[in-house]
């Protein structure tokens, strides 16, 4: 049997991610594992040569990453017990790649993570994250279907 050390949790924010944490949180008790969750800001680079008005690019995407922030920080006292040990990141970049980047980096023995996100458009591209990740992770990942 694997020893899981590191569990990586990537979030959305959205009711599955918080029944996909509350499992993970459940594996890491039962391997004595450490917790981590990351939430991934798409990065705006590929339009930083666009103009928007009022407010430049840069300084969107780091507006972004402080409102995240505060999510993050909300959606854990939610979801979690207070005395649970977390480790929690915003992180900017490709959603896929920077997860798996990121687990690479930082030693995770395994991503747990859902097969959807929020619904609409949202869902559909999260489930393509999910599977970026599947076929990218250098580790195991486990991929959780909230709706069963």
């Amino acid at each position: 049997m694997s020893e899981f050390k590191k569990i990586l949790v990537p979030v959305d924010f959205s009711d599955n991610s918080r029944k996909v944490l509350r499992t993970a949180t459940e594996l890491a008790g039962v391997f004595g594992a450490e917790l981590s969750v990351v939430f991934v800001v798409q990065s705006f680079d590929e339009y930083s040569g666009f103009f928007v008005s009022h407010v430049p690019i840069a300084q969107f995407e780091e507006e972004m990453v402080r409102s995240a922030e505060d999510k993050m920080n909300s959606f854990i006292k939610e979801a979690l017990p207070a005395d649970t040990a977390v480790q929690t990141q915003v992180l900017t970049g490709d959603v896929a790649e920077t997860i798996v980047e990121h687990a690479a980096r930082t030693g995770i023995d395994l991503i747990v993570m859902g097969t959807h996100g929020y619904k609409g458009l949202e869902r559909v591209l999260f489930g393509s994250v999910a599977e970026k990740v599947v076929k990218t992770a250098r580790c195991p990942v486990l991929s959780i279907n909230p709706y069963r």
